[in-house]
Formats: structure tokens, sequence, C-alpha cells
């Protein structure tokens, strides 16, 4: 993999719960975290007295972040709305020449921001609401 523009990470919505997905508007920095719980299954019995871990176990979570210039766009609307609603909506992350990331997701925090002599801007925090699906790039 070649090094890539950071602009090309996208976060898209899905606008209708339909499938059409649209990019969050004004973002300028974009995150996505993938975790995994570790679940530890050592005994007196372990090899050298290593620690063991159970595979295919414990809680997998993701987690995206964003922000950018507040834009009032369409998306902007629709963020607050899943935000105040409580939804779970399917979000799909674009990571440039890797694949895409596509499920659900909660958003937990929005943060509006600005200053006297500068633009509005915006900080979107979300978690994983159900099981990821990831597409390859081909």
């Amino acid at each position: 993999m070649v090094a890539q523009n950071g602009k090309d990470l996208l976060i898209k919505i899905d606008m209708t719960g339909g499938g059409l997905f649209e990019t969050v508007a004004g973002l300028r920095a974009t995150r996505i975290s993938f975790n995994a719980e570790s679940v530890e299954v050592t005994s007196l019995e372990s090899s050298g007295g290593w620690r063991e871990l159970l595979s295919g176990a414990g809680v997998k979570t993701a987690s995206l972040s964003g922000s950018g210039v507040f834009k009032d766009e369409a998306t902007d609307e629709r963020a607050r709305q899943i935000f105040f609603d409580g939804e779970t909506p399917n979000f799909q992350v674009i990571i440039p020449d890797f694949g895409t990331v596509e499920g659900a997701f909660q958003i937990t925090s929005i943060e509006y921001s600005g200053s006297y002599n500068g633009e509005a801007t915006y900080e979107l925090s979300l978690a994983s609401a159900g099981a990821l699906s990831f597409t390859a790039l081909i």
C-alpha cells in the first residue's frame, strides 16, 4: 500500500435508511479504530507459564471520529437527528486503497465550537452498534 491522501478517508452516512450513502460534509480529519477484548485462559498447565488467550472470544468494537467545518449540509442535519433520536443507522468508512467498512454506529457525541474571528467547527464520535462488514478493494 502506497501513501494516500488523508482527505480520501471518508465517513459516509445512510441518509434514508435504504442504503443511500453520502459523505459527511465538511470533515477535515477522520479516524477509525478497531478493538478486541482478550479472554485469558491461563492455568497451571499453561506451557512455560505463558499467558494463554481464548481464540475468537471477547467483544469486538470499532469507533469513528471526525472533525471539520460546519457547513449546514443535509448530512449535518441527518447526524443531529440521529443523535437526538438515538438511532443506529449504517455508516460506511472508505479506507483509501484498502476497502470499505460498513455497519451500524451510534453517534455518541457531537460538539460544536467557534471563535470570534474563525469558522464554526464540529466534532463527531461514533461507536459500533453491531457486526461490521469489510469489503476489500479488488
